[in-house]
């Protein structure tokens, strides 16, 4: 069973970076699983500078849905994956499963499981990156206050499965595990 890595922290806290050094760490050639969808040309340009930054040493992947098998399909062509991010993986699901409200979150708890047995049977160390959504107000409407609920509880359930965890916090990590 290899490394899952689980980093955690605010928006623009450097999480990202830190995630990308950590991924070195292992040697070259990396794989960046990207959940992002770019609906946006705002969207477009933050992607376009995440893999400026990155450079040419990384494949990237991009499946907004599919986690675990893509995953999967990528075990074992890369020295490490570079999972960015969990918290758009769930907005993407979420958008997905809304419509059936009384089964969206039993869906979305059954794909975060099948996620972490994937994870668990993973040759190749797996890096997630997650936001903290729950450190500030309480949202003013129910499906913003289920993505919150559901992002906590994954980035508990993604901490507990992990080997490491670190939050980072203005730029500097804190291994918490």
């Amino acid at each position: 069973m290899a490394r899952t890595i689980f980093i955690t922290g605010g928006a623009r806290s450097g999480k990202s970076t830190f995630a990308e050094k950590r991924a070195r760490e292992f040697g070259s050639s990396l794989g960046y699983l990207a959940t992002a969808q770019t609906l946006d040309s705002e969207m477009d340009e933050r992607v376009r500078r995440h893999r400026e930054r990155r450079g040419a040493e990384w494949d990237t992947i991009e499946e907004p849905i599919h986690l675990s098998e893509a995953l999967a399909r990528c075990d074992g062509q890369y020295q490490a994956i570079l999972v960015d991010c969990l918290t758009l993986w769930l907005s993407n699901l979420l958008l997905k499963y809304e419509d059936a409200a009384e089964s969206c979150e039993e869906r979305m708890h059954e794909d975060l499981q099948r996620l972490k047995s994937t994870l668990q049977g993973m040759v190749t160390p797996v890096i997630l990156v997650s936001n903290e959504v729950g450190m500030g107000i309480v949202p003013d409407n129910t499906l913003a206050r289920m993505f919150r609920d559901i992002a906590g509880t994954a980035n508990q359930t993604m901490a507990a499965a992990a080997d490491e965890v670190h939050v980072v916090i203005s730029g500097l990590p804190l291994k918490l595990k």
